[in-house]
């Protein structure tokens, strides 16, 4: 499990393993924690299909890659829910997007978490 190390006064609001869709493509599994100042996520593996031949030919330990956007970067916060993907799509003030897919699980305190 991924450990954070959050700012004196920092407060844990969620956490959630799911995925990440970056917008240049791949599907990251890994870990997030939303405070109340920013969003940390930890990406251990590349899910998708480029990731997952990497993957079998070469061991990796740790952490793909970690994410880290505060909260006052996001302008906009939106879900969209069908019944195999709960996803949270943030905006940011830059124009980029970020998604976030829980797939069938809820992503209702998340979205909320990530409001406040």
């Amino acid at each position: 499990m991924a450990k954070f190390n959050l700012e004196q006064g920092e407060k844990e609001l969620h956490n959630q393993t799911l995925f990440y869709e970056p917008q240049g493509g791949g599907k990251f599994n890994g870990k997030m924690v939303v405070t109340d100042r920013k969003l940390l996520y930890d990406a251990k593996y590349d899910m998708s299909l480029k990731g997952m031949i990497s993957e079998s030919l070469f061991m990796k330990w740790g952490s793909e890659g970690f994410l880290t956007i505060p909260k006052s970067e996001i302008v906009n916060v939106e879900v969209q829910k069908s019944f195999l993907a709960k996803k949270v799509i943030l905006t940011l003030k830059d124009g980029s997007k970020h998604t976030f897919n829980a797939g069938m699980l809820s992503v209702d305190k998340l979205a909320e978490a990530l409001k406040n």
